[in-house]
């Protein structure tokens, strides 16, 4: 079982959809106001953060995507099933060191976001975009002179897929 971690924003609304697309079963957490979204874009359980703490339900899981790096690191790897793999996109340098004992003294992994797109990975999305087998979600668009309103419309975390800026 998967679980994604800030499953109703713009890397959390393509990772619920990509993991179903690839067969997975899906464990979003997200807030209260965002549960039926996620439900929406194809996760099979959806977990409420502002109710449940996941790494504390005694539940485990083959690969955590912890896309804000909210959530305790230890907590995550506890709730690791054997092999399993956390997978972070956000990190703190203090977690560095964490990283690199799990994945050289356990048989779990941690894998953090310093991959560069290739092209055949952009082209293959854009296919499954274009084939309806996901969607971009986009939340508000904004013109460009307001920008300012854009970005505080995102950092006040009512946001759900992406926001766009027209120019």
């Amino acid at each position: 079982m998967n679980r994604s971690n800030g499953a109703s924003g713009r890397i959390g609304s393509a990772a619920v959809q990509i993991a179903k697309y690839f067969g997975a079963e899906v464990t979003g957490v997200c807030s209260t106001l965002r549960l039926e979204f996620v439900k929406s874009l194809g996760a099979d359980k959806v977990i409420d953060y502002t109710k449940e703490d996941f790494s504390t339900n005694g539940e485990t899981y083959d690969l955590i995507f912890d896309i804000l790096g909210k959530s305790s690191f230890s907590g995550c790897k506890d709730s690791l099933k054997q092999n399993g793999q956390y997978l972070l996109a956000s990190f703190k340098i203090k977690q560095l060191y964490q990283m690199l004992w799990t994945s050289m003294f356990s048989s779990k992994k941690v894998v953090c976001a310093l991959s560069q797109e290739k092209p055949e990975d952009l082209i293959f999305l854009k296919e499954l975009i274009e084939k309806r087998k996901i969607k971009s979600v986009i939340d508000r668009s904004f013109p460009f002179d307001q920008t300012a309103e854009a970005h505080r419309y995102v950092e006040s975390g009512q946001k759900k897929g992406d926001v766009v800026i027209t120019i």
